[in-house]
């Protein structure tokens, strides 16, 4: 059986996915499951959009994983700072290997109104981010281990913003929405106007699958280099949130059943977007792995 077809009608019987794309030696087909928004959060899955712009700024020579948050905000630390950040790069961070744990600046699950009584500030999101101790002694993964934040995405936001005076969003709009035709996009911000970087993407299910055809196409997407495939392999050998799920596949989650997944076996891409309250997404992700 075809394979688009085969996904298709195994999405179908998934009432939770509101849309799904699949694509297959460059053929795209979107189908619409249960009636809903075109546009939505596809909230963790901007992770994946993030490590992207952080991409581009490497191969612009501006960026390397292996510089420190520290240096590169030197000029706008609190007073007040755990010495422990001087162990920590870039590479930690992306690949949450900070010591920073789950539901800390997370606006997904927090009340930012509560910000200013549970951390000092209620705009300042990277003063609260460089005020908060590490729990652990070392930035090395085998002493830290993983332990997913999306404070570490908000603080790589920053670090676009601080290299190129734009906003993630404003840049990723110049660099990669608006080239790539993407129909709609907003981006959550913080109270300072900067970008969340870690969830709050706001897209359509066709655009989330293009960034899984750049990857797929080492950097490339309708003919235009968008990232090096030097950068495409760093984030795949590196798990920089795509992530291997079987050998050659590599997925990006988001929360409540959002999906983005790359085959390089098959050459193909499957993205939906959704609401899971049953677990229909492991359940399509398993079947987009497992299935020939």
């Amino acid at each position: 059986m075809n394979y688009t077809r085969r996904v298709l009608e195994r999405a179908r019987k998934e009432k939770g996915i509101y849309h799904i794309t699949v694509v297959k030696n460059g053929i795209s087909v979107t189908e619409s499951i249960t009636p809903a928004n075109k546009t939505n959060n596809c909230y963790s899955v901007a992770k994946a959009f993030t490590v992207t712009a952080l991409g581009m700024l490497y191969d612009d020579g501006l960026l390397s994983p292996d510089e420190k948050p520290i240096d590169i905000f030197r000029n706008q630390l609190p007073d007040r700072i755990d010495p422990k950040w001087e162990q920590i790069t870039l590479d930690h961070v992306i690949r949450h290997r900070w010591g920073i744990g789950c539901g800390f600046l997370d606006i997904d699950s927090e009340d930012v109104n509560a910000f200013e009584k549970k951390y000092g500030t209620r705009n300042d999101f990277l003063k609260i981010v460089f005020s908060t101790d590490l729990p652990n002694t070392s930035g090395d993964e085998d002493a830290n281990g993983f332990v997913y934040s999306d404070a570490a995405y908000y603080l790589l936001s920053r670090v676009v913003s601080e290299k190129t005076g734009k906003t993630l969003f404003d840049f990723m709009r110049e660099r990669l929405f608006v080239p790539c035709a993407f129909q709609e996009f907003a981006w959550s911000a913080c109270p300072m106007g900067y970008s969340m970087g870690a969830t709050g993407l706001y897209i359509r299910t066709p655009d989330m699958a293009k960034l899984g055809r750049i990857y797929l196409n080492g950097g490339v997407f309708d003919g235009k280099r968008y990232i090096s495939k030097e950068w495409c392999d760093i984030v795949f050998e590196r798990g920089y949130e795509l992530k291997e799920t079987a050998p050659g596949c590599y997925a990006k989650g988001g929360m409540c059943g959002q999906m983005l997944f790359v085959d390089r076996n098959r050459n193909a891409v499957v993205a939906w977007q959704g609401f899971d309250n049953d677990g229909y997404s492991k359940r399509m992700l398993r079947f987009i792995t497992e299935s020939y």
